[in-house]
């Protein structure tokens, strides 16, 4: 278990969150699954809480945005930066697209939303009271990031543009994927790859994997919580994982990470 009371380093996945139809019962769905509390829904901030895990923020759930109902459900990723604007700034000279520019969130911080060249969106978030993450390394809590795209390599150069990604490659030619290490990090803070090439036309993303006791027992948990299992508990080099997903459809995966991780 750790907890991060500080701003996350530029370049680090450090904070998830997803927008729902119905947040009451996606807020009963990931209870039931992962154990979260929730902080109040706050009106001023479009109904917006945050999911504790220990009395600690894990993750961000908030009701759909008007205007945007018909659009899919996914989890979100954000990257901390300790300068947004000249972060949003680099990311569009180096081939993203702005979504949504810089914006403050009262109190808490500044977000912006991009779409970088392989056509995966990513958030990125200057902190101010809310850090992002303050509980990692424990079951509720995120274990990993990544981004899948159909062209990790313009992924790696675009990142590496942005943020000065240091890459050290693991996968394979018919898989390729790469952990990433933010300037002056002692350990890999998230990864990017290519998808499986069974997996047919999948839309580039940046995923999240949360941590759990047990994937065989969460994934059943899961499954009585409403949800789906698309890919069955099974161990991997790093520990043990199950591809899910929500109430709304949205993936992710639970895994058990392996004492070497």
């Amino acid at each position: 278990m750790t907890t991060h009371s500080n701003p996350w380093p530029a370049g680090t996945p450090c904070w998830v969150d997803l927008m729902a139809t119905d947040l009451e019962r996606t807020q009963a769905f990931y209870r039931d699954v992962l154990g979260w509390d929730y902080t109040a829904s706050q009106p001023e901030y479009g109904g917006y809480c945050n999911a504790q895990v220990g009395g600690e923020m894990v993750a961000g759930l908030s009701p759909t945005m008007e205007g945007m109902e018909s659009a899919p459900h996914a989890w979100s990723v954000y990257l901390a930066t300790g300068d947004i604007a000249a972060h949003a700034t680099t990311a569009v000279e180096a081939g993203a697209t702005q979504v949504y520019e810089p914006m403050e969130v009262g109190p808490f911080g500044s977000m912006a939303i991009l779409t970088d060249p392989t056509g995966a969106t990513f958030g990125l978030w200057q902190a101010k009271e809310h850090v992002g993450f303050t509980r990692t390394e424990e079951p509720g809590a995120v274990a990993w990031c990544d981004l899948m795209t159909a062209d990790p390599a313009a992924a790696r150069d675009f990142y590496g543009r942005l943020f000065g990604y240091e890459y050290q490659d693991i996968g394979g030619e018919s898989m390729p994927y790469a952990l990433f290490t933010v300037p002056g990090g002692d350990r890999p803070a998230g990864g990017i790859g290519g998808p499986d090439p069974n997996a047919g036309a999948a839309q580039p993303g940046w995923g999240v994997a949360f941590q759990v006791e047990d994937v065989d027992a969460a994934a059943e948990r899961v499954r009585t919580a409403g949800g789906t299992v698309s890919s069955e508990p099974s161990d991997f080099e790093y520990g043990r994982m199950a591809v899910a997903a929500g109430p709304d459809g949205e993936v992710f995966v639970i895994m058990t990470p392996s004492e070497s991780m």
